[in-house]
């Protein structure tokens, strides 16, 4: 049976945002415009060491950076400094996953709303929507920071669906993560798909996919 699909609703980083590649550019062009203050660090191990402390973005980063100075003895600028140019920087090197905007556009030629749900900080998640050219797309966008509920709390699910004026089997939520995309859009009574990544394994998901495309095939 066909499903009669009415919204598709997405996770941010890992489902729209290379966050992966994202973070390791910019990392790059941290190390390039700060050298003054981190010349005596190898660039390839200051690089190393943030992606294994940044955890894929689960560790906040002003706990990253405090490490960072103290392994590295970086005492010519302050963790804050580091963490307010993350903050200031980061959009700029956004990268999204293949075929972003053309499966959102046509998806919206097909009548479906569209929207996201993603943790992490307001300013700092909509900068990286607006760097991929994507903001105008969405019909909601609901943020962890700004909503003061965060995923897998079903709540903010059930706010995206109010807003969009749509049952939850109407609609597909699309995540990388197994908790707070996955178990968290089944919770709600969404259909759940997983975009694939090596890092998690997940049994749990109602469909499974590897591009963003392969999206329109559901709806």
């Amino acid at each position: 049976m066909k499903l009669i699909i009415k919204a598709v609703l997405f996770d941010l980083d890992g489902t729209l945002l290379n966050r992966d590649a994202s973070v390791k550019h910019f990392i790059e062009s941290q190390y390039d415009r700060l050298i003054e203050y981190l010349s005596h660090i190898p660039q390839e191990q200051y690089i190393s060491r943030f992606l294994e402390l940044d955890n894929k973005g689960y560790v906040w980063k002003d706990i990253v950076y405090q490490q960072l100075t103290e392994e590295f003895y970086i005492n010519l600028i302050t963790w804050e400094a580091l963490l307010q140019d993350y903050m200031e920087q980061f959009h700029k090197n956004c990268i999204p996953f293949p075929n972003l905007k053309q499966t959102l556009t046509q998806l919206k030629s097909k009548s479906i709303r569209i929207g996201v749900i993603t943790n992490g900080l307001g300013q700092f998640q909509m900068d990286n929507i607006r760097a991929l050219g994507i903001e105008s797309l969405f019909d909601v966008i609901l943020i962890s920071e700004w909503e003061g509920i965060k995923k897998p709390n079903q709540a903010i699910f059930r706010k995206a669906l109010s807003e969009l004026g749509v049952a939850p089997h109407e609609s597909i939520y699309i995540g990388d993560h197994p908790i707070n995309d996955v178990k968290a859009a089944n919770n709600a009574g969404m259909i759940s798909v997983l975009k694939r990544d090596d890092t998690w394994s997940c049994d749990d998901a109602d469909f499974i996919i590897d591009d963003l495309s392969e999206v329109l095939k559901l709806t």
